[in-house]
């Protein structure tokens, strides 16, 4: 393969971040219903697609900061390639990022239109659940603008800095929360019966998430070890306390019983320490398994797996 092929070939790999981003955030947005007929979303969905091909297309041999185009990075890569050097996410990540950048603008215009819908829709539905006034939905809408844009502007300066890895990516998507902090903004709002309804349904959404995210960590380990009973309920315990959504007032029944004390050390360490030396060996293959299973993957278009493969893989463990 000649080196032009070969940086043809690297090309969607490069910039597929970006193109996927931008058409799955375009389609997603064309599947709500707005004000007019389906062929003026269409009409207006192939227009954004368009500015984005062809900024893509222009950003190709656009000097970047340092001077270097696009393809001069892909040229890097494709030496590192032949020299055997490891060329891991990161390396391709870094190569997006003056891409993803400069398509900023463009993500935005089509973020705040998603964003809005899902604004309405939210401000809608505690309005009507819990009688808001008018000054009540305001202050709510309000709320919930200010909160999209904080998140907006964090998400901006993940992508627009130098030092963002593979792994800060996959955590940024992990961390965002549409109603982080609203318990405490409709406890401004809200007193009597009403803030009481709130807050119990709310705690009741919040354990649902618990138990969902505990479920289904013990039901992977489970797969791989095979636990017994009391283990099931140790584990169940490990995982619904490490959860963001976790409060000690939900009083959560794990599988068999309520909730224990947790093992000292982190979620890791703690899952670990309820195991047999034997399900401890299960797992460590399975771990094995599984990483080399990544690396021939990864392998078969000529990266390496990330230093850091284990902790995003064993996310929900």
């Amino acid at each position: 393969m000649s080196a032009d092929s070969t940086l043809k070939s690297l090309v969607p790999l490069a910039v597929g971040l970006v193109v996927g981003v931008a058409g799955a955030t375009m389609f997603r947005a064309s599947l709500t219903g707005e004000k007019g007929s389906a062929e003026e979303r269409v009409a207006k969905l192939e227009v954004e697609l368009k500015k984005a091909n062809n900024k893509i297309a222009a950003l190709d041999d656009a000097p970047r900061r340092d001077g270097r185009t696009v393809k001069d990075g892909l040229r890097d890569i494709v030496a590192d390639l032949r020299a055997g050097r490891p060329v891991t996410p990161d390396d391709i990540l870094k190569l997006t990022k003056p891409l993803m950048r400069d398509l900023e603008p463009l993500m935005a215009r089509m973020r705040v239109r998603e964003e809005k819908r899902r604004i309405d829709s939210m401000t809608g539905e505690l309005a009507r659940k819990y009688n808001l006034t008018s000054s009540q939905q305001e202050a709510l809408h309000k709320w919930f603008e200010q909160k999209s844009e904080a998140d907006a502007k964090a998400w901006s300066q993940i992508v627009s800095s130098d030092s963002t890895t593979f792994e800060d990516m996959i955590r940024s998507t992990h961390d965002v929360r549409p109603d982080e902090g609203l318990d405490a903004f409709m406890q401004t709002q809200l007193s009597g019966d009403k803030l009481t309804q709130f807050k119990t349904e709310r705690m009741a959404e919040r354990a649902q998430r618990v138990e969902q995210e505990a479920d289904r960590s013990v039901q992977r380990l489970d797969n791989i070890v095979g636990l017994d009973d009391q283990q099931r309920d140790q584990v169940f315990g490990i995982m619904a306390r490490s959860s963001r959504d976790y409060d000690p007032a939900m009083q959560l029944e794990g599988i068999g019983g309520q909730i224990g004390t947790s093992p000292n050390g982190g979620r890791q360490e703690a899952m670990m320490s309820v195991l047999r030396p034997e399900q401890r060996q299960a797992y460590e293959a399975e771990r094995q398994r599984r990483r080399h299973e990544a690396e021939e993957d990864l392998g078969a278009i000529g990266l390496s797996l990330p230093p850091n493969w284990d902790l995003l893989d064993n996310d929900d463990f």
